[in-house]
């Protein structure tokens, strides 16, 4: 799969939703708030899937 800056990803293990900072050379680094502060961590493109919540949550 693809990503591109700004796409909201989750790793297919489990773990937090992340915001993509970039994409380089097969890798994606993305940025997540933990205790308040930003922290980054990279993945290899494989390892992610795009974010999506379950459940129904109606129009607001």
């Amino acid at each position: 799969m693809t990503f591109e800056t700004g796409d909201v990803v989750q790793p297919l293990k489990g773990g937090p939703a992340m915001s993509v900072i970039k994409v380089e050379n097969g890798i994606v680094y993305c940025g997540m708030m933990d205790s308040g502060e930003e922290n980054a961590k990279q993945f290899k493109a494989e390892e992610l899937s795009l974010y999506k919540e379950d459940g129904d949550f109606g129009v607001c």
